[in-house]
C-alpha cells in the first residue's frame, strides 16, 4: 500500500509540475523517466477524477478475444465426460454440427486447453512422426482390406474372445468384426467368408505373418486355409514385413478406437450378446461416426462410391444373372478362375476382373460384362457352392 501511495504521489507531483509550474510535458516526462504519452494520460485522469484518477490500475485487459466463454467450456466438459473417447477434434465437430453463433465455437487448441485444465486428459509432448513413415492410401474402395485379430473380450464364464477385424484401406469402412472364442484357421476364415458375403470380394488383403493367415514362412512352406481362400477367390494376399506394425496402421488404429469407444474392458454375458453389441457399434462407426482421417465424414460415404453404374444388356447378353445357374468369380493375378475345382484360364488381360459364369450340364460360359470371354466343356460334376453371381462367397 505504501508503494502504491508513493507512485500516486509521484504522478501528482508530475501533474502539478505541468499545471501549476507551467513546465512542458516533454521536460516533465524526461525528469520522471516516463514517456510523454504517460504524462498526458496522468493529466487526463486527473482532470476526469482528481487525485483518485492517479491511483494504480489493473493491467488486465478489458476483454480477451481468445478466451472461451463459460457456457461453452461447460458444454465441452459435459461432452467429454459423456463420451470419454472423444478428443478435441471430435468435440469441435459436434459443436459445429449443433450450430449456434460462430463466436461461440472455440478452436481445437482451446478445447484441448480446457480439457487439460479440467484434468480430463493428460498433457503430453507431441511425438514428431519419424521421417521414414510414409502415409499411403488406396485410391478406390475394395482395392485393399487390412485384416488382423484383436483380443480382450472377457466373457462371464471366464473365457476371453478375440475378433477378426478388417477395414477397407481407402474408406476406413469396417468390413469385419467377427468374434470367436478360439483363434483357429477355420474360425478366421468363417469371419472372412461372412465379410465377403456382405461386402463383396476385395482385390487384395493385407495381414501380418500370423500362423492363421499364412504358412509361407514355415519350413517347408505350406498353404494354410486363409491363403487358399484368397487364391480361390482371386484375391492377392499381401504380408507385412517382420516387426512392421505400421504397415497395417489403419486396422491397428481401428483397434485403438474399438477399445476406447466400445469399451472392451467390460465383461460380456456370452459370445452371442457380445457379437450383437459389437455389430451395433460397427454400424454406428460405419454410418454415423465422423472419421478424422477422411475429412470428418462417416466411412460409408467413401465406401459407397464402389457402386457400378447400371447399363442395359447388349445384344446376345443374358439379361438376368440371378438364377441358380449363375455364379461369380474374380480372376486371379494370373487370369485364372476356379469353378468346382475346374480351373479356367482367361488370360492376363482378365486378371483381377469380376466375371460371371453360367453353369450348365455340358459347358461353362464366362462373361465379363457384355463380353463372352470363354466357353469350355464342364469337366467336373462336383457341387458348385457359390450360386449367385451378385454375392461372392468362398468356394470349397
Amino acid at each position: 500500500m505504501l508503494m502504491e501511495l508513493s507512485v500516486q504521489e509521484q504522478k501528482y507531483q508530475a501533474v502539478l509540475a505541468v499545471l501549476a509550474d507551467g513546465r512542458s510535458v516533454s521536460e516533465v516526462a524526461e525528469q520522471w523517466g516516463v514517456s510523454r504519452q504517460s504524462v498526458h494520460a496522468w493529466l487526463r485522469r486527473y482532470e476526469d477524477s482528481g487525485l483518485a484518477g492517479l491511483a494504480a490500475r489493473s493491467r488486465r485487459p478489458a476483454s480477451c478475444p481468445h478466451q472461451m466463454p463459460g457456457e461453452v467450456e461447460a458444454r465441452v466438459l459435459e461432452m467429454r465426460r459423456a463420451h470419454p473417447g472423444w478428443g478435441p477434434r471430435r468435440i469441435l465437430y459436434e459443436l459445429q454440427r449443433i450450430g449456434g453463433p460462430v463466436e461461440l465455437v472455440p478452436s481445437r487448441s482451446a478445447i484441448y486447453r480446457a480439457l487439460v485444465r479440467a484434468g480430463l486428459i493428460e498433457p503430453a509432448a507431441r511425438r514428431r512422426r519419424a521421417e521414414h513413415w510414409k502415409r499411403w492410401e488406396r485410391g478406390e474402395p475394395m482395392e485393399l482390406w487390412q485384416m488382423d485379430t484383436v483380443g480382450g473380450f472377457l466373457l462371464a464364464d471366464g473365457r476371453r474372445a478375440k475378433a477378426l477385424t478388417g477395414v477397407d484401406d481407402h474408406s476406413r469402412f469396417c468390413v469385419s468384426a467377427y468374434l470367436m472364442v478360439r483363434e483357429t484357421a477355420q474360425r478366421v476364415c468363417d469371419g472372412l467368408a461372412a465379410a465377403m458375403r456382405t461386402h463383396g470380394v476385395p482385390e487384395e488383403i493385407l495381414t501380418d505373418n500370423g500362423k492363421v493367415f499364412t504358412g509361407r514362412f514355415n519350413r517347408p512352406p505350406v498353404e494354410v486355409l486363409f491363403d487358399r481362400v484368397c487364391r480361390e477367390n482371386g484375391i492377392t494376399h499381401r504380408l507385412t514385413e517382420p516387426r512392421s506394425p505400421t504397415t497395417t496402421g489403419k486396422v491397428e488404429r481401428f483397434h485403438r478406437t474399438l477399445r476406447a469407444e466400445f469399451r472392451t474392458d467390460r465383461v460380456f454375458t456370452n459370445l452371442a450378446s457380445a457379437q450383437l453389441e459389437l455389430d451395433a457399434w460397427v454400424d454406428e462407426y460405419n454410418h454415423r461416426r465422423p472419421h478424422s482421417s477422411i475429412a470428418m465424414v462417416p466411412p460409408v460415404e467413401r465406401f459407397a462410391r464402389r457402386a457400378a453404374a447400371t447399363r442395359a444388356p447388349a445384344a446376345g447378353e443374358p439379361a438376368d444373372r440371378t438364377g441358380d445357374d449363375w455364379i461369380g468369380r474374380r480372376a486371379g493375378a494370373n487370369g485364372v478362375i476356379s469353378v468346382s475345382w475346374q480351373q479356367i484360364c482367361l488370360g492376363k488381360a482378365a486378371a483381377g476382373h469380376q466375371v460371371d459364369v453360367h453353369v450348365s450340364e455340358q459347358v461353362l460360359q464366362v462373361w465379363d460384362g457384355s463380353q463372352l470371354l470363354k466357353t469350355v466343356p464342364r469337366a467336373s460334376r462336383g457341387e458348385v457352392r457359390k450360386k449367385r453371381a451378385s454375392i461372392p462367397t468362398i468356394e470349397v
